[in-house]
């Protein structure tokens, strides 16, 4: 099959190129004025806070190379934690402490790193060694994610995610994002993490890739990846929904995680969400994105909102 029987294919399959994502729904979509709001962890974080929305408790920033040492005081009494840039993306520069042994810090991998070791991580975050654009960053000390134990046999050292794209405020497609071995420990597709697509009516997963390959078991643990229940589904959708509060943004990547202990937890938004999430569900976003746009005018309650995305799938089952 020739290159430009395969584009065609695609758009008969309804698949957004990352051309079309660009001009037509992130440029018309995303005032460049609220990227702030997105890019920058602390800011999103004060949103959020501000707007009763859950994320991991921060104890700490460090803005300056000579306050990197006093991260010690930050963790005091704590056993685990988490350093991360504030304009950081793909997982890079994350350092996870999940546990304390006299001076040392331990990683999840069980590397043990002394105080020294972790301050010059803190002065490359701060360097602008993992930002976007090199430019010099801050380093957020928070909380560690505690993954609810429904993940406990599909995820591999790290914390699975969950990745919502949100369209003009309407919930539109959502994978669940799996770490492995070869990933890190990270939930990062361009990584080797695992993608399973969501069911947007009952929170199951359905299919999963891994390195663009279709597979139906985690490549470390040889679990099944289908017909794993989301808990509390229907609460997530609403609280990827009213992410547009905090940032509106026509085209909006939300991620959350599901904490054993304190439940769904923002961890960021995203103004250019990937297209992965198309591999992942095995079809295309245009026919939903389609729906949304003919749906205007769009309810202002995030619950109202949820309610179209129900509503186009039910369609689709209905004529299935």
């Amino acid at each position: 099959m020739g290159l430009l029987s395969r584009i065609r294919k695609l758009k008969e399959a309804g698949v957004v190129g990352i051309n079309n994502r660009n001009r037509g729904y992130i440029m018309p979509r995303n005032p460049r004025a609220l990227y702030a709001r997105v890019d920058d962890k602390v800011e999103t974080k004060r949103l959020a806070v501000a707007a009763g929305i859950a994320v991991p408790e921060l104890y700490g920033l460090i803005g300056a190379v000579h306050d990197a040492k006093n991260f010690v005081h930050m963790v005091e009494g704590r056993q685990d934690f988490v350093v991360k840039p504030a304009h950081g993306s793909g997982g890079k520069g994350i350092l996870v402490i999940t546990d304390r042994r006299r001076d040392m810090y331990i990683k999840g991998d069980g590397v043990a790193l002394t105080a020294a070791e972790v301050q010059h991580h803190i002065e490359n975050v701060l360097g602008g060694v993992y930002s976007l654009g090199g430019q010099p960053d801050q380093a957020i000390i928070e909380y560690r994610v505690k993954f609810d134990r429904v993940f406990e046999q599909v995820s591999y050292r790290g914390v699975p995610d969950i990745r919502v794209l949100v369209y003009r405020g309407v919930p539109a497609m959502a994978m669940l994002r799996l770490p492995t071995r070869s990933s890190g420990g990270r939930a990062n597709l361009h990584q080797g993490a695992v993608g399973a697509g969501i069911d947007m009516l009952t929170g199951h997963t359905t299919l999963a890739v891994c390195n663009n390959r279709r597979i139906s078991e985690h490549p470390d643990f040889g679990t099944p990846l289908g017909g794993l229940a989301i808990p509390g589904w229907p609460a997530l959708l609403i609280l990827a929904a009213r992410c547009q509060e905090l940032a509106p943004l026509g085209y909006l990547g939300v991620d959350m995680v599901l904490d054993a202990e304190l439940g769904p937890l923002i961890l960021e938004l995203n103004a250019r969400p990937g297209l992965g999430i198309q591999i992942a569900n095995g079809r295309g976003l245009r026919g939903t994105l389609d729906y949304i746009d003919a749906a205007a005018p769009l309810p202002t309650e995030a619950e109202a909102r949820v309610a179209v995305i129900r509503a186009y799938h039910e369609s689709l089952r209905g004529t299935g």
